[in-house]
Formats: structure tokens, sequence, C-alpha cells
């Protein structure tokens, strides 16, 4: 009995060790709600693969700057990251379309875009996609005091202070004709205090996590861009994981494409309820400006995948993401 209780000890302790270990960041703090989502997700997976695999979350920017995270993985310094796509579109273009997409993730995992996405990924930068979570929340610009419409009801920024981001600077500049101040989430709430900062944009929801509603109080429609961000596991990483980890871990991150963005929908209307009482206002472009603005957005930001794909090279694959991701007509 003894030496069974000692046999099943030692068995139990190589099963242990031979569970896989998945270290992980995330680019944004653990108060905002994206970063709660994918703590969520790694909730899920740990508890589906028990006795399989384990995540360990590192932290957040605090541990890896965010713009350093998606490098961070491609070099094997962390397994696993959860990050914009925008975040390091120079090295994958195709991320542009994902910005600028009319589709969600599940739509995505579907159609097939999420898997010529991955090969693209893998290909480019040597990480596995994991999926595309936290969808179908669309961005705004906000602004500390109230915007200028010209003659035709569109958006006129020309004198604001307006705050740049990889994400929507090609829109920003070359559409709409902003000098941006290119700054990170973290850096926003100091420059909206001290004024160096009246416009920005960013998603629907996440304002008041941030505490920017104290300072932004008007949100300027149409809606433009989605969320893009994707959970993504270095690629060496990936192929020395077991089959069995590698399948619970996408068959988590499948779930979590759904239930991310259903949970986002319900939120987003909560916030946009909340902001109202805060006094946020809405302001709207004319029918017509907001057409305009919309597919400025979109054009602009597949003008800049075309230009990044010509000089990476590989444009075999440019009609078809936009086909997938952001169908309409050809960038000139």
């Amino acid at each position: 009995m003894k030496l069974g209780t000692i046999a099943l000890g030692l068995l139990c302790s190589g099963s242990a060790l031979a569970a896989d270990t998945i270290t992980a960041t995330h680019v944004f703090p653990a108060s905002l709600v994206y970063s709660r989502s994918f703590l969520e997700f790694v909730k899920k997976a740990n508890e589906a693969g028990k006795g399989e695999f384990t995540i360990q979350v590192r932290g957040g920017p605090e541990a890896i700057p965010m713009m350093e995270q998606p490098g961070a993985v491609r070099s094997g310094v962390v397994d696993m990251v959860y990050s914009a796509c925008a975040f390091y579109a120079a090295q994958v273009p195709e991320c542009d379309a994902v910005s600028a997409s009319t589709i969600d993730g599940p739509t995505a995992r579907k159609n097939g875009g999420m898997d010529l996405l991955n090969q693209i990924h893998q290909k480019r930068i040597g990480v596995y996609n994991l999926g595309w979570v936290d969808s179908g929340i669309r961005f705004n610009l906000w602004s500390t005091r109230e915007p200028k419409l010209d003659s035709t009801g569109h958006i006129d920024i020309k004198g604001f202070k307006v705050r740049g981001n990889p994400i929507y600077n090609a829109f920003l500049t070359n559409y709409l004709g902003a000098q941006v101040i290119n700054l990170n989430s973290p850096e926003l709430y100091t420059a909206l205090e001290r004024g160096t900062v009246e416009i920005t944009a960013w998603t629907q929801i996440g304002l008041m996590d941030l505490n920017w509603d104290r300072y932004l109080k008007y949100r300027i429609l149409p809606d433009f861009f989605s969320t893009d961000l994707h959970i993504l596991v270095n690629l060496k990483k990936w192929q020395s994981l077991s089959p069995k980890t590698r399948e619970i871990l996408q068959q988590a991150v499948i779930r979590h494409e759904t239930e991310s963005l259903e949970a986002l929908q319900k939120l987003w209307k909560e916030e946009e309820a909340e902001l109202k009482k805060r006094g946020v206002k809405t302001v709207a472009q004319s029918p017509e400006a907001a057409k305009r603005f919309f597919e400025g957005a979109r054009a602009a930001s597949l003008v800049r995948m075309k230009e990044r794909m010509e000089k990476a090279g590989g444009m075999e694959n440019f009609e078809k993401v936009i086909n997938l991701f952001t169908p309409g007509p050809l960038p000139k």
C-alpha cells in the first residue's frame, strides 16, 4: 500500500512537471476593460486546461512597455501577448484591414479570415495568431470642447490639439489633415488635464475606466474602425506545446471570441447611458458628411496597408484580406 501511494505520488508529480507553462502579458493596464477581458480568457483557459498547461500572466505595460510587447512575443521573451494588431502593423501590414474592418471576430473565424490572418502572422513575424477577441466595438473621436462642423456638416478639427496613435494616424493626418501628438494611452490623462490634447480617437467603451470622461465631453459621430485585439503566441512555443494543449487553447479562444463580443456589446449600451448622465454630448455629422468620413477612414488605412505591403513584399493577399475583413472598393 505504501509503495502504491509512493508510486501514485511520483506519477502525479510527473504529470505536474509535464504540464506546459505559458507566460503572458497584456498591452493595456489591468484596470482597463480590454485587459480584464483577456484575464477572463486566461482564467477560463486555465480551468479548461487544468493538468495540461498553465498560462502565467506576468503583467501589463509595467512588465513590458506596450509597444514592445509584439516584439517580445516574436523573440520569445514572453510566450503569449494580448495586443492591438495596429501596434505591429508596420511588420504585418494586413493589420490595417482588421482595424478598418466592418465585421467581427466570430465572422472572421467563419469566413476564413482568421485562418488567412494566422498564416500571414506566421510568415511575417513568426507568431501564431490564436484569435481575434473583444471585437465589434467601434471607435469615435472624443473632444474636450465642442467641435466645429463646416458648411457641409463635416467635422473640422483644424486648430485642435489631436492625439495620434498607430491605429488611426493615417486617417487623422491624410484624411482629416490633423497635426497629431503621438501618445500612448497611459500618458493621455495628464495630456488632457494640461490641455496639450483636446481630441483623441478611442473606442466606444473604456473611457470611464481611464477617467478620461472628466475632460472629454463630446463624442463625434459616425463610429469608425473596429477594435483589433489579438492573442498571439510565439510560433516555436506554439509548436512545442502538446497537441491537447493546442486544442484546448484554440477552443477556449473561439468561445471567447463570441462571449467577449456579446459582453462588450452589452457593456457599451450601459456605458453609453452612463456617459450621457455624466454630461458627455453627442455631435453628429450630416448624413453625407458621415458617409465621407467613414469611407475616408477606411480608405486611408487601406492605402497605408498597400504601401506597407509593397515595401515588405508579398502582395498576394491584398485583395483577399480586403474582401474578407472590409469589403468595398479597392483603394486607388
